[in-house]
């Protein structure tokens, strides 16, 4: 980010880009993420956290996406942390937001990421039995194998609140969805009936719709920094086989159609960077614009993504194809999040009708 803690983000960025490169994958590197603070990063210091902001976040997000990463990060301390900082003060609040930082509690918010519209899947009524919870939501981060779900939801009275509940209780399924990437792990969470008790019934400060929507927008960006990393690392190891691949005696990457493609990724990596900063800083100061600027990243810098993670295995040749160089993981995990939480042609469409 360019501000006065560009050095610290620099820092974060390649602590970030060797830890995620030599972790690998599940517990061991989940338990080097939070060995290293990530998931308190926006926690509050009281609370045991680092006090920072989605700025900081971002820069992890987009470090993940360069790795193409499969950790619980999403989940956990993109949606987790933020649905929870935007709830009233309280003793179970601050007790999960410590855990989290800490990394003793891993949980899940029940987002769809299916859809772009920003409205709770699941809803409150009052029954003989007490309130029960009803509803469903499809393609939730990290929903499987967490210890705690953080359901939206409509109250009786309309109001949007959030259900503090555990992924085994009586009345809710959580099951995998089967997905061609394999770089990530979503699942359907339900509700039928789940009795819930009076205290886990969480309520947002202030105005709850407007709490809600910028949940969603926070989900939005952290999927468009994630996009940028993935175009990032396409570039990179485009350019690099570029220089390398020789044919007809000569690096390939001197040729006048490969210098095109790559130049044409480049300007969207730029382009994509610019919007994703843009919106990570109107997240990170509440910037009543925020909605607009989420939407411009999400937009453009996902679609990007899948047009440059295209060219990438164009521009390797056949070995862009083989399960070896691994850009086909890239280009799945691109074409996943272009459609989570919003396509592109729906944030340009809420991006048009604020000009009507």
């Amino acid at each position: 980010m360019t501000s006065e803690f560009s050095d610290a983000h620099d820092e974060l960025r390649a602590v970030a880009r060797d830890l995620l490169g030599e972790a690998g994958r599940g517990r061991a590197a989940w338990k080097a993420i939070t060995d290293s603070g990530w998931p308190g990063l926006e926690v509050p210091e009281p609370l045991d956290g680092a006090g920072a902001t989605f700025a900081e976040v971002a820069v992890v997000l987009e470090e993940m996406g360069r790795a193409a990463a499969c950790t619980p990060y999403f989940g956990a301390a993109v949606l987790g942390v933020g649905a929870l900082r935007l709830l009233e003060p309280g003793p179970g609040r601050d007790a999960l937001l410590r855990d989290i930082a800490s990394g003793a509690a891993v949980p899940a918010v029940a987002l769809a990421g299916d859809t772009g519209t920003a409205e709770p899947s699941f809803r409150l009524e009052r029954s003989p039995r007490g309130l029960l919870l009803h509803g469903g939501a499809e393609f939730v981060p990290d929903a499987v194998e967490v210890d705690r779900l953080l359901l939206p939801a409509l109250a009786s009275d309309g109001e949007p609140v959030l259900v503090d509940a555990g992924p085994d209780a009586a009345g809710i399924r959580v099951t995998a969805q089967p997905l061609l990437d394999a770089t990530r792990r979503f699942g359907r969470v339900t509700a039928d009936g789940a009795v819930v008790e009076g205290d886990s019934v969480r309520r947002f400060a202030g105005h709850p719709e407007a709490a809600f929507l910028r949940l969603h927008d926070r989900a939005a960006v952290a999927v468009a920094c994630d996009s940028l990393g993935l175009s990032e690392a396409m570039l990179d190891a485009t350019v690099a086989y570029a220089g390398v691949r020789e044919q007809f005696g000569r690096p390939i990457g001197s040729f006048q159609a490969v210098k095109h493609a790559c130049a044409d990724m480049f300007v969207q990596v730029t382009a994509s960077r610019h919007l994703v900063e843009a919106a990570a800083r109107a997240l990170s100061a509440d910037d009543p614009e925020s909605r607009v600027a989420a939407s411009m990243a999400k937009s453009y810098a996902c679609e990007a993504a899948v047009d440059v993670a295209g060219k990438a295995m164009q521009l390797h040749g056949g070995m862009g194809y083989t399960w070896e160089s691994g850009v086909h993981a890239y280009l799945k995990r691109a074409m996943l999040s272009r459609s989570l939480f919003g396509s592109p042609a729906a944030h340009r469409r809420r991006i048009a009708r604020r000009y009507r």
